[in-house]
């Protein structure tokens, strides 16, 4: 039997945008371009993504200066922060389409905002949970944490920018408050250390393009 090689987890997330400057201007006010790349694309896609990428932050008020950062760069509030039985947090949808939730698990403010995100998790809306969740594990994941049909996320190490999750897709966006239809690009390219592939959902994955060393300033040996 053919073998897969091991892909221990996300190393790097590649969304594709129609205007790569202004996107790069977006993500740098709201503050996650150090976790995401950008790549230009004109891929026809329309409605519901099937993804989204959820910040877990420490307290409202951080929750609050997430959201309030993106609407002034030209976000659109998808809900309202609020609060809910899980915690506190609202969505937003950035101007290149892909829609962003920040949310914690506090109620209550300990101290004032701050700009830490503690964790970026990335959503798959997913047909059939158990599938899906077979399909990466054969592909070398490890699932850290998995609720039958419903929810399944994946182990990350700490060279990982944002940790792997699968979520049933109706149930993804009715959390998210928008419609299930869409169809065309999902606009979201996944690096892994192995590649490329696409999921059972059209997710697609390349390998992951190491950082560029930076160049030495140390003088010539000679």
């Amino acid at each position: 039997m053919a073998t897969t090689a091991s892909m221990t987890s996300l190393a790097s997330l590649t969304l594709e945008v129609a205007d790569p400057a202004a996107a790069h201007r977006f993500y740098t006010a709201f503050g996650v371009e150090s976790h995401i790349s950008l790549r230009a694309s004109a891929a026809h896609s329309t409605g519901f993504r099937g993804f989204t990428l959820a910040l877990t932050v420490s307290r409202p008020a951080t929750v609050d200066s997430f959201l309030d950062a993106a609407v002034d760069a030209g976000a659109t509030v998808v809900k309202p922060a609020g609060k809910s039985l899980w915690g506190y947090g609202g969505v937003v949808q950035a101007p290149d389409g892909t829609i962003w939730k920040v949310a914690t698990s506090a109620k209550k403010d300990t101290g004032p905002a701050t700009r830490e995100i503690d964790e970026i998790v990335l959503l798959l809306g997913v047909e059939d949970v158990k599938a899906s969740k077979q399909f990466y594990v054969s592909r070398g994941l490890t699932v850290a944490k998995s609720f039958g049909g419903k929810y399944a996320e994946f182990a990350s190490d700490e060279s990982s920018p944002v940790k792997l999750a699968l979520y049933k897709r109706r149930g993804l966006a009715k959390d998210l408050g928008v419609p299930a239809d869409g169809s065309g690009s999902h606009r979201i390219v996944l690096g892994g250390t192995t590649g490329p592939f696409t999921d059972p959902d059209g997710f697609a994955w390349e390998a992951a393009t190491p950082p560029t060393p930076a160049p030495s300033t140390a003088p010539a040996q000679s």
